[in-house]
């Protein structure tokens, strides 16, 4: 623990001590919990900053869309409306957060986005206004006590472990680690490709140190996915097309991941970072380029659905303007993961 950490410390106790309670009070039932009579998969974790929700939660949409009727919920971080609301086409990442509307964006034929940051309610709206719903898919809501997933699944960083860090400020983490033990699946996200098994038997006896003894653990990493021209017709572009110099831009959790891919494969002369969750200006874009000066810009898909008002349009009218779709990968044991999902599923719904 640095000095800084040190310092920070007995607000990190107090944090502890009401997380603490918190939780007793839920896990005696003293506190009533509401469970949905539908199935309903929780992605969340630990810890405040990326993780990897949304691709795992994208791969979970993937895997379930074509057998079950599915609606995801989310808070709708960083959006500037409150309560409930539908995706729709008249909607945008303003209204209702940037990664909903990435959702909304790549699955809008297939599934039904919500947000809403009272999970309860929002829940019960689904069930009521979309009745033919089968699978609801909350996005980060494992410390949202007050809702009761069927299935929750906890992602933790493989960079940020959650048995290495320390509780808010001191740290990253939202509550103890102990919170763990909620979980059904744990998932160790953004790893080596080539992770070595006794690595991840290392990793996995440190987790079970905070997990019930049978939950299971698996292993993913991103793949970033062939770069896709925004304007003007979203089509796929070969990659190795890219041989000048570029210019990315980027609001996400961990900008350093995708600065890393993106200097490996091309000719990186800048990177625009923002805080996750920016919402670009007009002047920010036009920063970038005039940085890029004609030279091909990149940035990620979460970036790209905040660029939708015709404002930020006009100022990339003439933009040579590409984003990089990401998706996970299981690291072996993939089979094992769908059968638990869909026998979670299926015994949810007899």
């Amino acid at each position: 623990m640095q000095w800084w950490q040190i310092l920070l410390f007995p607000f990190s106790i107090l944090l502890h001590f009401i997380t603490s309670w918190r939780n007793y009070f839920y896990d005696k039932q003293l506190w009533k919990s509401y469970q949905a009579p539908i199935p309903t998969i929780n992605v969340g974790n630990l810890t405040v900053g990326g993780t990897g929700k949304s691709p795992h939660i994208e791969y979970l949409i993937h895997l379930l869309k074509t057998k079950y009727q599915i609606t995801t919920l989310s808070r709708g971080y960083g959006r500037k409306t409150k309560g409930f609301r539908w995706a729709s086409a008249s909607e945008n990442a303003y209204s209702l957060g940037d990664e909903p509307a990435q959702f909304y964006y790549q699955f809008s034929a297939q599934i039904a986005v919500a947000v809403g940051e009272k999970r309860v309610p929002a829940v019960q709206k689904i069930i009521q206004e979309r009745p033919q719903t089968e699978v609801i898919l909350l996005d980060d809501a494992f410390q949202h006590r007050a809702i009761k997933a069927g299935l929750n699944i906890l992602i933790t960083d493989y960079k940020r472990l959650f048995y290495k860090d320390y509780l808010l400020p001191s740290g990253r983490l939202r509550e103890a680690r102990r919170g763990a033990k909620r979980a059904q699946i744990v998932i160790v996200s953004k790893c080596p490709t080539k992770m070595q098994e006794a690595e991840k038997n290392t990793i996995s006896t440190q987790i079970q140190k905070y997990t019930s003894p049978q939950t299971p653990i698996f292993f993913t990493t991103i793949h970033y996915a062939s770069p896709r021209k925004v304007l003007p017709n979203n089509s796929l572009i070969n990659v190795e097309r890219f041989t000048h110099e570029i210019v990315l831009f980027s609001a996400i959790a961990q900008p350093a991941i995708f600065e890393q891919y993106m200097a490996e494969k091309y000719a990186l002369l800048h990177h625009f970072v923002f805080p996750d969750h920016y919402y670009y200006t007009e002047a920010d874009l036009q920063k970038i380029i005039n940085k890029a000066d004609g030279k091909t810009i990149f940035c990620t898909e979460k970036d790209y659905v905040k660029l939708q008002s015709p404002d930020l349009q006009a100022v990339l009218k003439n933009a040579n303007l590409y984003y990089i779709p990401i998706k996970v990968a299981f690291l072996g044991e993939e089979d094992n993961f769908q059968d638990m999902v869909y026998q979670y599923i299926n015994n949810a719904k007899q």
